[in-house]
């Protein structure tokens, strides 16, 4: 069978993390909802997204095709419906399509005339951009089960103090030794090759992804996610960082997300809680405006490839777009477009070329190819978000 993961209406809502990516490509939990879907089906996928997208992340239509809307998340049982998905049948959860059975000789899918299966049981759903640090404990904690589950786990080193040591499970290939793991609140999943430097004090749940370093006396609350190749050290809370991103020197990131190939200079900061307790507002790219968000703890989001200067200090519910680099003293505003260049003081243009130089010299030294896909995806969100510039 050959399954395709669709973005669905949800895109928007995910902004500036879908401008460069489809909805699959999301991180929540250990794994991106793609990792998941593919762990779970044992097949590979392939991606109905944004045009501009669609040479880095193609789809591949074969005779018989089951499409799944990558705002949910799999669970056992929804991966069961799924495989089992016959001609002219398709799972919905209330009035939203969860996923379709099509062959590549229909012209048009008409849901009128399919046999409807309601999805059975919960299933952890991403509806707003707040979600992937919202639900992150809850994916965690799933993901957790779906990698360990009939595995053993390497050896603690001796040097590790622990708490509830059950619940931690490491890969191998790890390095940690004088560190603590506190697995009492939540499972500690620490991926291959990873390093958790001396003196960290870590409270789970959490997840180290391959490759990913905690630096010396790190201090790390759950539901936090640190992905693949990323730095990391300072107070963390409740944050999820894709990959590739660095945030490796003291200062506070809470209930925060960050893209790939982001960069926060030393001591930069973030509030997660505004002074009179009231509910945050944030940019939101589907209506051109701030809207509530209905919480009250709410810190930083960081679209791909956006830096900030040492002692950068972000308010409470800070979006920064793509390609930003924010610099300076004082509180920046707290809606920064894509291809920002500035600070409190004032912003101007950052050139996409010169944005381009900076991604080819960041990813090489991860070894990894600044390639014209990529650059063409960065254009495109340079178009798009030129209106928004102008604000």
């Amino acid at each position: 069978m050959n399954y395709i993961l669709f973005d669905g209406p949800v895109r928007n809502a995910l902004l500036p993390f879908t401008f460069t990516r489809p909805v699959a490509d999301i991180r929540i939990g250990i794994l991106t909802i793609r990792e998941k879907w593919e762990r779970y089906l044992g097949y590979t996928t392939t991606t109905v997204t944004e045009e501009y997208l669609g040479e880095k992340y193609p789809m591949v239509e074969m005779e018989q095709n089951v499409l799944i809307n990558s705002a949910y998340l799999p669970n056992a049982i929804l991966a069961e419906m799924v495989r089992e998905l016959q001609p002219n049948q398709a799972i919905f959860c209330e009035d939203e399509v969860v996923a379709f059975y099509t062959n590549d000789t229909q012209e048009d899918v008409d849901f009128d005339e399919y046999e409807v299966l309601d999805l059975d049981g919960e299933v952890i759903k991403i509806e707003h951009v707040w979600d992937i640090f919202k639900k992150n404990d809850a994916a965690l904690r799933e993901d957790f089960e779906l990698l360990t589950a009939d595995r053993e786990s390497q050896n603690i080193p001796a040097s590790v103090n622990t708490i509830a040591p059950h619940n931690i499970f490491i890969e191998e290939g790890a390095k940690l030794e004088y560190v603590t793991l506190n697995a009492s609140t939540g499972p500690i999943y620490i991926g291959k090759n990873t390093e958790i430097m001396e003196g960290s004090i870590i409270r789970g749940p959490f997840a180290l992804c391959e490759g990913a370093v905690v630096k010396m006396g790190a201090k790390i609350y759950g539901a936090t996610t640190v992905g693949p190749e990323c730095r990391i050290g300072g107070e963390v809370s409740n944050s999820v960082l894709f990959g590739y991103s660095n945030k490796g020197h003291d200062g506070f990131l809470g209930n925060s997300v960050l893209g790939e190939w982001c960069n926060l200079g030393a001591d930069t900061n973030n509030s997660n809680l505004k002074n009179n307790y009231d509910i945050v507002k944030l940019w939101s790219y589907e209506k051109n405006s701030f809207v509530k968000t209905g919480l009250q703890f709410w810190g930083l989001f960081m679209g791909d490839h956006s830096k900030s200067g040492i002692n950068t200090m972000f308010n409470t519910g800070t979006v920064v777009g793509v390609c930003a680099n924010i610099f300076g003293g004082g509180y920046p505003r707290n809606f920064i477009p894509s291809y920002s260049w500035g600070g409190p003081q004032g912003m101007t243009t950052y050139e996409p070329e010169k944005a381009f130089e900076t991604a080819r010299e960041v990813m090489s030294r991860r070894n990894v190819t600044f390639t014209e896909q990529d650059e063409s995806i960065l254009r495109e969100v340079y178009a798009q978000t030129d209106m928004l510039r102008k604000l």
